[in-house]
């Protein structure tokens, strides 16, 4: 495998949206949901474009300069988007799931570990206010 600076900005994202996307997934079965349309339910409140985007806006003060030029490549990386997200929202989503990459490939644990932290903090927050 490559090193991770060669790497284009979507292929770092690629594997990053598959990291979170499984961290999500073993999240929610340790919170104890077992049902397979609650679980499809709870992951699309984690896994949206929307969510991702604002999480980055909360990582993005304690970002490290690698960090953040990996985030400024995801972020400016060209790619399309799903006509039901605008394109700044998934241009973040994509930096943040680019940054997630960037820490698999380095074995950064600890740093998704934090990430993955605000996430719950930003859901469990949204869910508190909408009620």
């Amino acid at each position: 495998m490559r090193n991770w600076q060669e790497m284009n900005a979507l292929t770092l994202a690629y594997l990053g949206d598959a990291v979170y996307e499984l961290w999500v997934r073993t999240h929610l079965l340790e919170l104890g949901h077992e049902k397979v349309k609650e679980l499809h339910k709870q992951a699309i409140s984690y896994v949206r474009a929307g969510t991702q985007a604002r999480v980055l806006q909360t990582l993005l003060p304690d970002l490290n300069e690698v960090e953040l030029q990996i985030v400024m490549r995801g972020r400016n990386a060209k790619g399309g988007h799903p006509k039901n997200v605008d394109v700044v929202t998934y241009r973040h989503a994509t930096a943040f799931e680019s940054l997630v990459g960037y820490w698999q490939l380095k074995g950064e644990s600890e740093r998704m570990g934090w990430a993955f932290n605000k996430v719950d903090e930003l859901i469990y927050h949204e869910d508190e206010s909408s009620k």
